[in-house]
């Protein structure tokens, strides 16, 4: 068995300064718009390649307002950024996560091991952990799991939750890769 690799603890590739910006990375992050200042290190980051972040930036976008309920993207979305050990990731869906109504309790509850299997959730929440879970684990949704998100999910909802969690997979090995540091709360 290997060892747990330890992630940077400095950027890799430092965030693009303001006063470092040409007239084309200052065009890309205007299209963020205002979440520029609360995941400046993420944005500024990734304008280093600006082939790649004009691609990525609406597709990303896509994902976070898509077809899924807000509150069943964010319970995915932190699934996801605990199994990844992504610190920003979970920093910044911490915060979107309790605007759509996921509670303190519920988001410490999404760190546990075994939390599809804690009965404080309810079913479907419970549901979208396992599913977040078996992406990570296993690359695929299981045939229950899959039947349990058709009961409730329309077929573009369905082809969304894969998709968000592989996205936000990618996202996490990108930041925890690149160091992608947490702003500090007065940077935000």
């Amino acid at each position: 068995m290997t060892q747990p690799m330890m992630k940077p603890t400095a950027p890799r590739i430092p965030p693009l300064a303001p006063d470092e910006r040409d007239e084309r990375a200052d065009e890309l992050l205007a299209q963020v718009g205002a979440p520029v200042q609360s995941a400046g290190n993420l944005f500024n980051t990734l304008v280093r390649h600006p082939g790649l972040f004009r691609r990525w930036l609406p597709f990303g976008g896509k994902l976070l307002v898509g077809l899924l309920p807000d509150r069943d993207r964010e319970l995915l979305i932190l699934r996801t950024a605990w199994h990844c050990r992504s610190d920003y990731e979970w920093s910044q869906h911490v915060r979107i996560a309790g605007g759509a109504g996921v509670t303190a309790e519920e988001m410490e509850r999404l760190r546990a091991a075994d939390a599809p299997d804690d009965p404080a959730w309810a079913p479907f929440d419970a549901i979208l952990i396992r599913a977040a879970d078996e992406l990570h684990a296993d690359g695929c949704l299981g045939d229950a799991t899959w039947a349990a998100l058709a009961e409730r999910y329309d077929e573009r909802q369905l082809i969304e939750v894969p998709m968000l969690v592989g996205h936000y997979h990618m996202l996490a090995f990108t930041l925890n890769s690149l160091g992608i540091q947490v702003e500090e709360p007065g940077d935000q």
